[in-house]
């Protein structure tokens, strides 16, 4: 059988390219939206993070109705560190657009994202986005295009790709940038002739291959998935397997069944081959698990997930404030949400540390990990992480460490201050070309020499530089590199901060906290220019005496605070620092608050200031 009525795509890019507008596009032209229906820009990215971020962080399924044709629709995330949300939806689908900036062209998750496609022989269609840019480059970008491909070992089929050239935000598209176009009927065309129609035999015993996972309060979990053989119903008994030889496997059954349409799921009785479905009732359902026909029990293989890079110690909140602003404060709290993440997100790993109030937790970047860390204090957690941690290996006797490529725009004034930094993180120049009045830069850089990197390249390039990047290998131990040149101020005892302790604290440095706020011995409340740490006492009060001269009672003048974002506050964590994370403040301290034994401790651990071994 041949479902000719459906086809199942996704649309991936780099971050930043448009793939979201471009489906609000489709959504809008396809009469997802009554006519007076007011929809907000980017309307698939609906989650509270998403939409304060301007990014996409979970792949969403969405579908739209072109004449006969049902064309099921999966918006996937652009940014590096959530590639395993790519990956799990390609088993979904039978092809690809590919959105390509009309300026900035292939990046480094273009690669990523083209190479697992490729991988899993799915077509692909070519879509230059953004050209009513007053910058865009069409035939360099195409060119750039061919050459990703050549490079990714495509064959003959693969190269001979259509390309359409679309602007998201206009809702247009063309097959000829020269011939202007008031839609998006060429690139729904493309699709339907150059995308295959799902295949099989829906007389056959069923096999459902589950991609992702939702959860609803009312029904329980859901499983998301695409129907390989046979015919899914409401009510049919089901056998639950794995292609994990570990796996136990058991009998269940499917109590609902929905259909995707637009933006909304539908209750539908039956599904068949080819159909992106979400089925109820099945406890313990996973992603990667297959749902099978009790008669023919067989697994589907699922795509091998690339490793995470970088790890963080998630530790219970011991300190003098624990407790006071947070609902779930306990090892068990944290441990079950944790290991409930796991359910969802494919690329994460989770395992318990030394102790039992420890957690080690693996992701692919500082982004993925700090999504993670905000989603949870919203949800009412208190916790602390510590450094993250680059996840080296061994091999053959060597240490071995994660190695990323980082393509850098830049003015051309900036090049040199970036290159400078750069190069004391053990970063290697690989390619340099100008673009436009910019230049592009191409580096191989240790994962670790980008922690902590972003703010110091936002403040050389006065915020107008643009870094991505992507792992590109595990390659030998380049060397140490510093972390930060900077001190911290230490607060010498537990109570409020004064404006007159304030006063003179601040000549020693740039503080993180203003008057009347709670500190305790041993919390970082700011940063020193010089590279060690000075201990300094914020709740000093002034002494009253009955002596007055003249100037002695004059208005202090008091900086204001610097304020950290969650990401740049694990950035700034030192390796003998916590990050104390409540629904309400982010706090920095030292992991021995006691500053007696602190110094003593660090000349028993030999730890060198600024330095990451």
């Amino acid at each position: 059988m041949v479902r000719n009525d459906l086809r199942n795509i996704a649309i991936i890019a780099h971050v930043d390219h448009g793939k979201t507008t471009l489906v609000d596009a489709m959504l809008m032209q396809c009469g997802a939206f009554r006519a007076n229906q007011v929809v907000d820009e980017r309307v698939m990215d609906n989650n509270d993070l998403e939409k304060e971020r301007g990014i996409t962080i979970l792949a969403k399924n969405t579908s739209v109705r072109y004449n006969d044709t049902k064309i099921n629709i999966i918006d996937t995330p652009g940014h590096a560190d959530f590639g395993g949300e790519v990956e799990r939806v390609l088993k979904m689908i039978d092809g690809v657009v590919l959105l390509v900036d009309a300026y900035e062209g292939t990046m480094p998750q273009t690669r990523f994202v083209l190479s697992k496609a490729l991988e899993l022989d799915l077509k692909v269609i070519i879509c230059v986005n953004k050209i009513d840019r007053h910058d865009s480059r069409l035939g360099e970008v195409e060119e750039e295009v061919l050459d990703l491909l050549l490079d990714l070992g495509a064959g003959d089929e693969a190269l001979d790709f259509p390309v359409v050239y679309c602007s998201g935000r206009a809702g247009t598209a063309t097959m000829d940038p020269n011939i202007p176009n008031d839609n998006l009927i060429p690139l729904f065309d493309t699709i339907l002739d150059y995308i295959p129609a799902p295949e099989g035999d829906e007389t056959a015993p069923m096999q459902l291959l589950i991609s992702s996972i939702d959860y609803n309060d009312y029904v329980g979990r859901i499983g998301i998935g695409r129907i390989a053989r046979g015919t899914c119903k409401v009510n049919m008994g089901v056998t639950v397997t794995d292609n994990n030889p570990a796996f136990v496997k058991y009998n269940s059954k499917i109590s609902n069944l929905y259909g995707i349409e637009n933006l909304t799921r539908e209750a539908v009785e039956t599904a068949t081959i080819g159909d992106i479905v979400c089925v109820s009732g099945i406890e313990g359902i996973n992603i990667g698990n297959t749902i099978c026909d009790p008669s023919n029990v067989e697994s589907l293989p699922f795509v091998n997930v690339s490793e995470p890079t970088l790890e963080m110690e998630f530790l219970v909140n011991n300190s003098p404030l624990a407790g006071k602003e947070g609902k779930f404060v306990t090892s068990r709290n944290i441990r079950e949400r944790l290991y409930k993440e796991l359910l969802k997100d494919v690329s994460l790993r989770v395992r318990d540390g030394e102790s039992k109030d420890t957690f080690m937790v693996s992701g692919r970047g500082e982004i993925h990990l700090s999504i993670l860390i905000e989603n949870m204090r919203r949800e009412g957690f208190e916790f602390q992480v510590g450094t993250p941690r680059v996840m080296s290996k061994t091999i053959g006797g060597k240490h071995f460490e994660p190695i990323e490529k980082a393509i850098i725009d830049v003015p051309a004034d900036f090049v040199g201050a970036v290159m400078e930094k750069l190069g004391t993180r053990r970063a290697e120049l690989v390619n340099m070309s100008p673009a436009g009045s910019r230049m592009r830069l191409e580096f191989t850089i240790p994962t670790r020499g980008l922690i902590g990197y972003r703010s110091d390249f936002m403040t050389d390039t006065k915020g107008e530089g643009i870094i991505n990047t992507l792992f590109h290998d595990y390659e030998p131990f380049r060397g140490d590199i510093p972390r930060r040149s900077n001190g911290s101020l230490v607060s010498f005892e537990t109570g409020k901060s004064t404006g007159y302790g304030l006063s003179a604290a601040q000549e020693r440095g740039v503080l993180f906290v203003g008057p009347g706020e709670a500190v305790y011995a041993g919390m970082v409340i700011g940063y020193s220019p010089k590279n060690e740490d000075l201990v300094v006492n914020v709740c000093r009060e002034k002494q009253l005496t009955n002596t007055r001269s003249s100037g002695n009672d004059d208005a202090l003048k008091l900086q204001r605070p610097r304020v950290f974002s969650l990401e740049e506050s694990i950035e700034f964590l030192e390796n003998n620092e916590l990050l104390e994370v409540t629904p309400l403040s982010i706090r920095i301290r030292k992991k021995i608050l006691d500053h007696k034994v602190r110094a003593r401790d660090d000349v028993k651990t030999g730890v060198v200031k600024g330095r990451d071994k």
